[in-house]
């Protein structure tokens, strides 16, 4: 595990590079989609976090909602918008709505929200070690899940990310401004698509800096290892279709992110791995 090209941000604790030792499992192909998370919302009658609430976070360049439902934005990321009636069935506003977007990734999902799909499905949220090496397709240290380069030879691109200038132009040279359907682009040698860009994916791990380090002081075990502690900010691994090099370089197997389990937003899904 670990960012082994000195790639990220000392503060997400990427480093250092160490091995860790992991049981057999299986993890779902994609994200889970928009058709998968309607279908257990039909089961159970769930109400996610962001209906309760009443609002979520969208993108500023893809709002879809009158002025007064803007309530608020973000002061240390104003590119992020707080949204009256955005939510998973309509992520970007309440004007907003996934009639055509039965295969992208669900987004508007907190943590909690995750955890009370697995709970239906009979699956769990992968651990962080589980979730790269998942990502990683049986590479050893790349970048990303099919190497290191991020363009095919003639010149593709390879997962969605953003590209242009950040956070106020995207010139949708991959096709995508927000999600794109979860089996774009090409799988991994794993036949796993997309842990890399489209959206940011929710582990079951309590995030901390200091996770690799400790493993790596032998003071945490490396045998299907788990963050220690039930409560605070949870991993998210894999970058979003927001990534960016001038701003977050996060779409990379290695990379780390956390939010706070409450948390919602317009680019941010799960995948499920078995018990």
């Amino acid at each position: 595990m670990g960012d082994a090209q000195s790639d990220g941000k000392p503060g997400d604790g990427e480093r250092p590079v160490h091995q860790v030792e992991l049981s057999a499992f299986s993890i779902d192909a994609t994200s889970v989609t928009n058709a998968d998370f309607a279908r257990f919302v039909q089961a159970t009658g769930y109400r996610t976090e962001a209906e309760s609430l009443g609002s979520s976070a969208v993108f500023h360049l893809v709002v879809d909602a009158a002025e007064e439902d803007i309530v608020g934005r973000s002061p240390v990321t104003p590119w992020w918008l707080a949204v009256r009636g955005a939510d998973w069935r309509h992520p970007e506003g309440p004007r907003s709505d996934i009639a055509d977007r039965e295969d992208h990734p669900v987004v508007q999902v907190t943590w909690n929200d995750a955890q009370a799909y697995c709970r239906w499905a009979g699956r769990r949220l992968p651990r962080e070690a589980e979730w790269e090496r998942a990502s990683r397709g049986g590479f050893v240290q790349a970048r990303f899940p099919w190497g290191d380069e991020l363009l095919t030879a003639d010149g593709r691109w390879q997962t969605n990310i953003w590209q242009g200038t950040f956070p106020t132009l995207n010139t949708r040279e991959d096709g995508w401004l927000t999600t794109a359907p979860v089996r774009s682009y090409a799988p991994n040698a794993f036949g796993l698509w997309q842990t890399v860009g489209n959206v940011w994916e929710w582990c079951e791990d309590v995030f901390n800096p200091r996770t690799y380090a400790r493993r790596a002081e032998a003071t945490l075990p490396v045998v299907n290892p788990r963050a220690p502690g039930e409560h605070g900010p949870r991993v998210l691994r894999g970058g979003s279709y927001l990534c960016h090099d001038s701003y977050c370089n996060r779409y990379r197997n290695a990379a780390r992110s956390s939010n706070t389990p409450d948390s919602s937003m317009g680019n941010a899904g799960f995948r499920t791995v078995s018990l």
